[in-house]
């Protein structure tokens, strides 16, 4: 008389195992398991760190991949204070930094006693050309314009950029300068912590004129408050009304790239978890749209490989900086 009891037993077992938990075990997989991530940017809001940060945390958020994806600002020091700090949270998994060109140049120009190579290497996401933009109302139409200005006085031609000394709008300064006839240790670089404090200086007529990313600039492009003079890429790009350098007699290429790195101790487990996270985003329909929104090429790169694409980053920017005496 105990089958009863014992078929019931059995029934609800099943369904124990059957029926996924609605509350995590810990034994959290890949993607949509990641909780409680928060992101650090080591620039003002609105630069291309904090741009990039966000529109992943979203695209993550809306495509349900994990949820509560914090985003927080540390800027300083070219964004050496944040990775300073990243090192120093030593085994917390549920942290990692948005970066790219601009810290690896900064470590070398600010002297930090840490450097990407301190880090665990999450992945390379994005590649964008920086463009050469000037206000509506600026005198300068073209590319030949401006360097005619800024060859025969350079003092008076600031370039405003949205990293410090040795960051990817810095360096493409330099390289546009030296393209154009000019030795980079005649430039007026005015240096700003992100694009937001770069554009709002452009405006406002306190440089001649900017290098940034393009996603950082589009808006006020479209809104026909900037106008672009030139792209640094080696073609044209779809939807913004500009020359490359090369077009316009300027022998430079020059393309920026931005990624994701996490602190150092984490396990392989771990890391692992977080390249799954972000390869997830990869086939999102909300991150497709993102890279198209803001001429964007995806550069997707993981774990060892992006390690050994940041050491040769590290030396080659070193090789730059001290080629063009800034080191």
């Amino acid at each position: 008389m105990q089958a009863k009891p014992l078929i019931a037993a059995a029934v609800a077992l099943a369904a124990v195992l059957v029926i996924p938990p609605l509350v995590s075990s810990g034994s959290e997989g890949p993607g949509s398991q990641v909780r409680g991530l928060r992101v650090m940017v080591p620039n003002s809001p609105g630069g291309g760190y904090d741009v990039t940060a966000r529109t992943a945390a979203k695209a993550m958020e809306e495509s349900d991949l994990t949820r509560n994806v914090e985003v927080f600002n540390l800027p300083g020091a070219g964004g050496t204070v944040g990775l300073g700090r990243l090192v120093s949270e030593r085994g917390n998994d549920k942290m990692v930094m948005s970066m790219g060109l601009g810290v690896v140049g900064s470590v070398h120009t600010n002297k930090s006693p840490s450097s990407l190579q301190d880090t665990t290497p999450i992945c390379k996401l994005i590649e964008e050309p920086d463009i050469v933009v000037v206000a509506k109302d600026s005198p300068y139409r073209t590319v030949d314009d401006l360097v005619r200005a800024w060859k025969a006085d350079p003092g008076n031609v600031p370039v405003g950029g949205g990293s410090s000394p040795g960051g990817p709008d810095h360096l493409a300064a330099m390289l546009f300068a030296k393209g154009a006839g000019l030795t980079p240790k005649s430039v007026n670089y005015v240096p700003f912590d992100g694009g937001g404090e770069l554009l709002a200086s452009v405006l406002g007529g306190k440089v001649a004129f900017g290098v940034s990313g393009v996603g950082e600039s589009r808006d006020q492009i479209e809104a026909g408050e900037l106008r672009v003079l030139a792209i640094t890429s080696g073609e044209r790009m779809d939807g913004i009304d500009g020359p490359t350098l090369k077009e316009s007699g300027v022998d430079v290429e020059f393309t920026n790239w931005r990624g994701v790195v996490a602190p150092p101790g984490i396990s392989e487990v771990d890391q692992q978890r977080l390249i799954d996270l972000f390869s997830d985003l990869q086939n999102t329909p909300q991150w497709k749209d993102a890279l198209e929104r803001n001429g964007w090429t995806k550069a997707f790169q993981t774990g060892d490989g992006f390690g050994d694409f940041l050491a040769r980053q590290n030396e080659q920017v070193a090789d730059v900086l001290t080629e063009l005496g800034l080191k």
